[in-house]
């Protein structure tokens, strides 16, 4: 019926069976933003927002889900991630908080979605911690901008 993997030849959603692939190191890095208004960035990099610090807050609420996507996302294994890290920049010419997630593991299948959403619990945790100073931030941007590893080999948005 169809060339995705997620879907038998009756339509039916189903997890893919990752038996017989080959194990191999495996790599993805995702990226996003959160746009806002000068005067949250300016909150946000002298850590006077009143929930507190932001982007270490954000940071660790990044890694917990990626931890945590196979229970956010239907049919996405659990994995054991061996590196998660979650970086996130202040960019004053933008008004932006950058955000950049790395997740690895020696596995059977890629991590791509669990780079996506610490991207993604990232960017929201930022909106949530700063929505009462600015209820019009964009999250917005959020791509995988690396892979590499499996049979697919590497992909690269960034080339």
């Amino acid at each position: 019926m169809s060339d995705l993997t997620h879907l038998d030849k009756d339509g039916n959603a189903v997890m893919v069976d990752v038996t017989d692939k080959d194990t191999s190191e495996r790599v993805a890095i995702a990226e996003g933003s959160v746009l806002m208004q000068p005067e949250t960035l300016a909150l946000i990099s002298s850590k006077g927002v009143k929930k507190g610090d932001v982007l270490s807050v954000a940071q660790l609420a990044g890694i917990m889900g990626a931890k945590k996507t196979p229970d956010l996302i239907p049919l996405c294994h659990p994995l054991n991630l061996t590196s998660v890290s979650v970086e996130l920049v202040c960019d004053e010419k933008r008004n932006a908080v950058d955000i950049r997630a790395t997740c690895k593991l020696t596995g059977k299948t890629g991590v791509e979605m669990e780079a996506l959403t610490a991207v993604s619990v990232a960017a929201l945790t930022v909106y949530d911690m700063c929505k009462a100073a600015d209820k019009g931030m964009r999250i917005t941007e959020i791509r995988l901008v690396h892979k590499s590893g499996g049979k697919s080999g590497t992909f690269d948005a960034r080339t």
